[in-house]
């Protein structure tokens, strides 16, 4: 019965420890930022062209600035099979509601509700508060889509991990300097190890508050 127990406590532990990671599980939505060019060029309607435009625009700092360089060569029907394969996960509590649109299948009231919860503190709440209005299964489709930025102060291994592209070295490096007092020390000391655009892709998932 003790082993048992230890058993339950040790699930419940870790389900605990991965349930409030910040950003959704996109796995299945190629994040331009970090995905090489093979994934790139496997996306419906990304040409040679449009494939290094991508990576020479990157790191892209919002799904606007995303939508700026697609727009110029992509229908609007284009645009929806892209953004199903292809996306740059939005802040759910700064993105615009221009931003939000570019979500697939997203409608203006759909687009209201994200913003009406603001500002969201973790993803369990977007999952609570959005569930209201559409199943489980639609929920999980537009997660894939969004993220809540991480605290610098009170994020975990587990949370930092949840961000794209970040290795283990990296996630250590993000605790190691905690806490911080300000984004600018956050720059500074991730700085020592990647480049300014790698501080910045990485910033767009963090705050101090």
């Amino acid at each position: 019965m003790i082993r048992r127990n230890m058993a339950f406590l040790s699930a419940a532990t870790l389900w605990l420890s991965t349930a409030h990671g910040q950003v959704g599980n996109n796995d299945s939505i190629i994040n331009p930022n970090i995905a090489d060019e093979d994934s790139l060029a496997s996306v419906t309607h990304l040409d040679e062209g449009l494939v290094g435009s991508l990576v020479e625009g990157r790191p892209f700092s919002g799904a606007t600035e995303l939508d700026a360089l697609l727009s110029g060569s992509l229908s609007d029907a284009q645009h929806a099979e892209v953004y199903a394969a292809l996306f740059l996960p939005i802040n759910l509590n700064t993105a615009s509601e221009e931003e939000i649109l570019l979500i697939p299948g997203m409608s203006n009231r759909m687009a209201h509700e994200f913003e009406e919860y603001r500002p969201y503190t973790s993803l369990e709440q977007f999952r609570r508060e959005i569930g209201k209005y559409v199943d489980k299964d639609e929920v999980a489709r537009l997660e894939q889509y969004v993220f809540v930025p991480l605290d610098l102060n009170s994020a975990s291994e587990d949370d930092f991990a949840t961000v794209p592209g970040a290795s283990n070295r990296m996630v250590h490096e993000f605790l190691e300097y905690q806490p911080y007092g300000d984004m600018e020390q956050f720059r500074r000391e991730i700085g020592k190890y990647v480049d300014e655009d790698e501080v910045a892709r990485f910033e767009r998932y963090m705050t101090i508050r």
